[in-house]
């Protein structure tokens, strides 16, 4: 059982080989700080990709030493983008990290048709929180990138996550339909999504898991809610990952945990070519910090 974000230190830190990490518009203050803490553990060789003089300045504010030849100056946030892209394309490096450019800029370059590194599937966000009021840890997706995916992109979106879990060892995670209600009502598409996904499941796996659905948020997180409804599940109160129906719910269930629920989270973009570290400019640096070792343990 995954119950602690040290987990993801831990096993980066025993990683023997040190993974070379690209920051795209590396003149982000929040993001040297987390990157110069992270390389104290010598298990990365960071990259730094953007506007050579406020990445110096900001190094020297921090005290942070970089190394001769890791800077590779840019003139635009889309150039940042590009080049940063091209390395884990060309197979210089290993993961990719946001900076200071936006988002829709970020993920313009990872998607391009020609030169991105997106071919596989869908791209879909994944966030583990460590929460004071559950035994272990939770993953929710997706609240960052597919505003209402389909049941396709849904399953995409399941694979993705439950193929992280499997590679942070273990075996068959536990993984929620989210939605209003447990009961198929024709009237709210998650539950009628969530049905067809189950069965389709049981026909032709979405990866190594048990899924089941609709689950009510209660029920997925816990027992007492489930029994005192009179709900028999192989999940309920012990899910650990939950797939939010679409964007929004997502979204309100990501920052509800981290603004109200006072946790923490280690977030990554999956489904490209190589794990990509997305997190936003309202993310604390311990957030950012683990969502790096998060990366490392799935390169």
């Amino acid at each position: 059982m995954l119950n602690s974000l040290k987990f993801f230190i831990e096993r980066a830190s025993n990683k023997t080989d040190k993974k070379r990490i690209v920051i795209a518009a590396a003149e982000d203050e929040f993001v040297l700080r987390a990157i110069q803490e992270f390389e104290k553990l010598g298990c990365i060789t960071p990259i730094f990709v953007g506007d050579r003089y406020h990445i110096r300045k900001l190094a020297a504010e921090l005290k942070f030493t970089i190394r001769e030849g890791a800077i590779i100056p840019s003139n635009s946030f889309e150039e940042s983008g590009e080049l940063a892209v091209s390395l884990i394309r060309d197979g210089e490096a290993d993961i990719l990290m946001k900076g200071l450019l936006p988002t829709r800029t970020f993920i313009k370059a990872i998607v391009n048709k020609d030169s991105g590194i997106s071919h596989s599937g869908v791209l879909s966000h994944l966030a583990i929180f460590e929460i004071p009021a559950y035994p272990k840890l939770l993953g929710i997706t997706d609240a960052a990138m597919n505003i209402a995916p389909d049941i396709l992109m849904k399953g995409e979106i399941i694979r993705n996550a439950v193929n992280a879990f499997n590679r942070l060892g273990m075996e068959s995670p536990k993984v929620a339909l989210l939605a209003a209600a447990e009961k198929v009502n024709p009237k709210i598409q998650a539950t009628t999504d969530a049905e067809k996904l189950v069965s389709q499941h049981s026909q032709s796996p979405l990866g190594n898991c048990v899924l089941e659905g609709p689950l009510a948020l209660d029920l997925a997180v816990s027992s007492e809610a489930a029994e005192h409804k009179g709900i028999s599940s192989r999940i309920a109160g012990d899910a650990d990952i939950l797939i939010a129906p679409d964007l929004n719910s997502g979204n309100i269930l990501y920052k509800s945990l981290t603004y109200l629920g006072n946790s923490t989270a280690a977030s990554i973009l999956l489904g490209a070519d190589a794990p990509i570290i997305l997190t936003s400019r309202a993310d604390s640096p311990e957030s950012k910090y683990y969502s790096i070792a998060l990366a490392v343990c799935l390169c």
